[in-house]
Formats: structure tokens, C-alpha cells, sequence
């Protein structure tokens, strides 16, 4: 079983050390790379591999953090058949599985296997007419991931993509064609283009509609736009989306929060939605307007 834990390990510590009992307790091997070994100051003890490579020969992969290393994880493991169970150690972990105080049942229910399948799509660059953005393939040790990353021209994004004005930089302006057709050309300081487990964050916070996961396509909105007419748009799953950038300085490009290139003046790149990229494992009962109105429902109180 892989683990990756929240990059503050003050967060996570604790948890850490009770999970390290319950895996000993239940026969499990606990596997942790040497960022995760050097982060928590682990030394050799019976049932954990320190400093280990990644494999997707695990059955699991336990993340004890946020969105952020819930993602990672996703990415870590895209294309594979490895779950990522999640116990949430961030601001709000609309990803994760089970919450902290529910962290000895649920883990009991991981190593079990008592956990449903939810299979996540992601969205795809390919180089478009112009010189593409470098999307970093951000799983070269899995043979699963490597060959996913390497077939769909980049790493995918489980939540999305932003495309945004340098800091400092004049206002963008970026054309969106749909197959083949120019639908408007929009001056702004970006655009996030969003799957459904990504339309509660970034694109949210754009103004964008919430997706419901099981909804195939992506949403395209905007950051700031310096018009009135733009509007954010859904994108049916098999239609190819071209973002083209007319501004006169390069643009940069975000998979996931992380930085992933550039797009140069008057480059253009392609974007795709792509089916079961990723597989998050959830309680049973477990349903996406319940996650919606527990997660959201918190930053109201």
C-alpha cells in the first residue's frame, strides 16, 4: 500500500502513527517514497518500505492530506487500477473518503477492501497549430501512468487546466474554437477549462456551473473577463475544444494547481476529455450532492 501524506507532516503525524499500527496489526506493508521517509523522519521498522520507488503493483494508495495530495495521488496513478483512499487533513477535501474522526473505521474499511469503485475522466492536451504547452508526465516510475501520460500527450488533469496571464502581463486574449468552429474570442486574465470532480474549485470560484460527477464533458470559464457577454460554457465529452492565444506575450499553463508550460503568442493547443482516468475509492451510500452540501455546507458556518 502506498502512502502519501499532507506536505505539512505537524497535520498529519498522529495519523500517521496510527496507521502505521493498524497496518502492523493487519499484516499490511506500508510504502513510502523518500520525500515522504525525509518528511517525516521515518527509520526502519517491520511492515514499511522507506524510500520506495513507486510501483502500481499495491493495491491502494492511502493519502492522509487534501485535494491537493489527493490529486497527486490521482495523477500518480492515472491509467492504472489502483484506488486512491483519501482521510481528509485539508480546508475542504471534496476528494477525500472519510473525515479525521472517522480515520480507525475507515481505515479498517481500506485494508478490508469495504469501499466502492468511482472512476473519474480527466482533461487532455495535445499540441495544437502552434507550439504546444509542456505537460511534465508526472508518473515516469509506473508503467501504467507512463504510457497513459505519454498516449494522450501530457499528464492529465483530474480537475483541470488554467490558462492565465503572467503576473505583471497585460489582459490575455484568448480565442475557444469547438470543432473547428470559432465560438468568441474573449479578453480576460485566463480561462480554467474544468472536468466535473473540478467544477467545485477553480471554475466555482469563476462564477461556473457545478458539474455532478457521472456528467461527461468539461466546462469552459473564464478568469476575469473584461466583457459582459462571457459566458462560461459546457463542453459535450466527444467535441474538441482548441484554445488559441492571441495576446502578444505567453501564457501559463496550470494542470492541477501546478505549473505545466506555457502557451506561446499565437500558439494553439487542443484539449480533450477522456473517460476513467482516474479511481477514487468511497464508502458505500456515499453520493456526490451529499459530499456537495457537507463540503460547501462547512465554509458557511
Amino acid at each position: 500500500m502506498t502512502v502519501l501524506t499532507h506536505r505539512s507532516p505537524a497535520d498529519t503525524a498522529t495519523a500517521l502513527q496510527r496507521l502505521m499500527r493498524a497496518a502492523a496489526q493487519a499484516g499490511m506493508t506500508l510504502r513510502l517514497d523518500a520525500e515522504e521517509t525525509r518528511k517525516h523522519r521515518l527509520t526502519p521498522a517491520a511492515g514499511l518500505e522507506l524510500h520506495a520507488q513507486a510501483s502500481d503493483r499495491v493495491e491502494l494508495c492511502l493519502v492522509l492530506g487534501g485535494d491537493g495530495t489527493i490529486l497527486k495521488a490521482l495523477q500518480l496513478y492515472a491509467g492504472t487500477e489502483v484506488p486512491v483512499f483519501a482521510v481528509n487533513f485539508g480546508e475542504i477535501g471534496f476528494l477525500a473518503t472519510v473525515e479525521p474522526e472517522e480515520l480507525d473505521e475507515g481505515l479498517a474499511r481500506a485494508f478490508a477492501g469495504d469501499f466502492e469503485l468511482l472512476h473519474l475522466p480527466a482533461i487532455v492536451l495535445d499540441p495544437g497549430a502552434g507550439e504546444p504547452a509542456r505537460a511534465r508526465i508526472a508518473s515516469p516510475e509506473l508503467a501504467g501512468g507512463e504510457a497513459v501520460c505519454a498516449a494522450l500527450g501530457g499528464c492529465p488533469a483530474i480537475n483541470d487546466v488554467a490558462i492565465h496571464r503572467k503576473v505583471g502581463e497585460r489582459v490575455a486574449e484568448i480565442a475557444y474554437a469547438l470543432q473547428g468552429e470559432t465560438v468568441g474570442s474573449v479578453r480576460c486574465d485566463g480561462l480554467v477549462i474544468s472536468t466535473p470532480a473540478g467544477s467545485t474549485g477553480y471554475n466555482l470560484a469563476n462564477g461556473g456551473p457545478v458539474m455532478a460527477w457521472g456528467v461527461e464533458g468539461c466546462v469552459v470559464s473564464f478568469i476575469a473577463p473584461h466583457s459582459l457577454t462571457a459566458r462560461a460554457l459546457v463542453v459535450a465529452p466527444n467535441d474538441r475544444l482548441t484554445i488559441d492565444n492571441r495576446s502578444d506575450q505567453p501564457l501559463d499553463v496550470a494542470i492541477d494547481g501546478r505549473p505545466a508550460g506555457e502557451l506561446a503568442p499565437g500558439a494553439t493547443i487542443d484539449v480533450r476529455f477522456e473517460h476513467s482516468v482516474g479511481t477514487i475509492a468511497q464508502l458505500a451510500g456515499t453520493s456526490f450532492y451529499r459530499r456537495l452540501r457537507e463540503k460547501f455546507g462547512r465554509l458557511a458556518r
